[in-house]
């Protein structure tokens, strides 16, 4: 059984559930080690005082808030757990919203919800009223010491927090230099929008996550084995040459590149070889 991040319960009006939150991701990230050059020795990061030079244990550390420079108030972890106690240990329903109204750029981070002893009959209720509703329960919640906003609905038989983005936290837009709407000033053909419809509507295909894989940590890994087999685990080995697609203006025939794309995939889709021709011509 995984360790909770969190324990309380969501308010539902005047229903409380008790539950408790666990992380969702699974981040199996490659993890490279910092290494002494010369003698290819782990190096290790220290806690050390600013003004001593001085390593400081665990123990002796502080949180300290600063609110001037280099003036602190120090907060101890019980004093941050007394403030709005409630906040701390409840995830507050706000409102109840549709799913595609919330920008996807909002979503941050998913956990798991699961009841807690005793709350086994309001978490069913709950999730079956989500469910029923289509509709997403906005909340608000405090982890450790941030208050988020957080979205909360039924994935499967399991109930899902997600954290969500407050809008000071994105990007304003207009510091991007963005194409405008007018399709005509950019040179953008109806026949070409066509046949992106058509590529589009080659490659849909039901939603299968297990097909997905990250190639790229697979092929890092596969360099690590190749480098221990041949015992040249110091050394570096040779590698092709990687073609890196070149920038600039260059001017793109983009009919040919969408009749191509949309063929390639009939054929694939077809199972025929990769040169033969198309039984079904794309739109001109």
């Amino acid at each position: 059984m995984p360790r909770p991040v969190w324990k309380g319960a969501i308010s539902f009006g005047l229903v409380n559930v008790p539950v408790a939150l666990y992380a969702a991701e699974s981040r199996d990230a490659m993890r490279f080690r910092q290494l002494d050059r010369a003698t290819l020795t782990p190096v290790r990061e220290h806690r050390v005082n600013e003004q001593t030079g001085q390593e400081v244990e665990w123990t002796d550390i502080v949180k300290g808030y600063e609110y001037s420079p280099d003036r602190f108030v120090v907060l101890t972890d019980e004093e941050l757990d007394a403030v709005d106690a409630r906040a701390a240990h409840t995830i507050e329903i706000q409102a109840f919203v549709s799913a595609a109204e919330i920008d996807p750029r909002y979503y941050d981070r998913p956990y798991y919800i699961a009841p807690t002893p005793g709350g086994e009959k309001g978490y069913a209720l709950f999730r079956e009223a989500l469910r029923r509703s289509g509709r997403v329960a906005v909340a608000k919640v405090v982890i450790r010491t941030k208050e988020y906003l957080a979205g909360v609905v039924p994935a499967g038989s399991v109930l899902l927090l997600e954290l969500l983005r407050y809008p000071h936290e994105l990007r304003d837009t207009a510091e991007l230099e963005i194409p405008g709407e007018d399709l005509a000033e950019l040179g953008v053909k109806d026949r070409e929008v066509a046949l992106a419809e058509q590529l589009v509507a080659a490659m849909v295909e039901p939603w299968s996550p297990g097909q997905y894989r990250d190639e790229h940590r697979d092929e890092v890994l596969k360099l690590v084995q190749r480098k221990i087999a041949a015992g040249v685990e110091h050394e570096a080995l040779e590698t092709a040459a990687v073609t890196v697609p070149a920038g600039g203006a260059e001017v793109i025939d983009i009919m040919s590149l969408l009749k191509e794309s949309v063929e390639r995939r009939r054929r694939e889709q077809d199972g025929a070889p990769d040169g033969a021709a198309s039984a079904a011509p794309a739109a001109r």
